[in-house]
């Protein structure tokens, strides 16, 4: 049986929570401008539940069968959350490496103590201190994503129509 077929005693398999998936997306801010597509770089492989990508898109592959289309809008809540000004800090200029030389605008990958990195914007620089901004780049927007579901990779967890 082929991967990309999903298909059980004659029914179409839709994708469900814990399903590995891969599909194609775009996705654009409200003024229509894209800021992110998979259509050159090659299909998005995720674990539906898993928390790798955005939950509105998760909920939106949840139901879908392979070779379905569709475009969703997903509220910030369901994206990358509100913008939250508490996330907005200073820190002193002494804690950068002296050679580095920062920009306003420039993104930097900052360490958190659990050792992730997350981004964060350089919005002011003085003598004394840098602000950075560490909100997510998509925090407080709304987004709109044309998806399309190319193959539900694991075939032996399936719901039937």
């Amino acid at each position: 049986m082929k991967a990309t077929r999903h298909r059980e005693q004659g029914r179409m398999v839709l994708a469900k929570y814990g399903d590995t998936v891969r599909i194609h997306y775009k996705g654009r801010l409200e003024d229509g401008s894209v800021f992110e597509s998979s259509f050159n770089d090659g299909p998005l492989k995720f674990t539906i539940g898993d928390g790798h990508v955005i939950k509105g898109l998760e909920e939106a592959v949840i139901g879908m069968k392979p070779g379905e289309a569709k475009t969703i809008r997903v509220s910030q809540m369901k994206a990358h959350g509100s913008y939250n000004e508490d996330l907005i800090v200073s820190v002193d200029r002494s804690e950068f490496s002296s050679d580095l030389k920062l920009t306003t605008g420039q993104k930097l990958d900052i360490c958190q103590d659990d050792g992730s990195a997350i981004i964060a914007t350089v919005i002011d620089i003085s003598e004394a201190e840098v602000t950075l901004d560490m909100n997510h780049p998509l925090a407080g927007k709304d987004l709109t994503f044309d998806i399309k579901l190319i193959e539900i990779m694991n075939p032996l967890r399936r719901k039937l129509l």
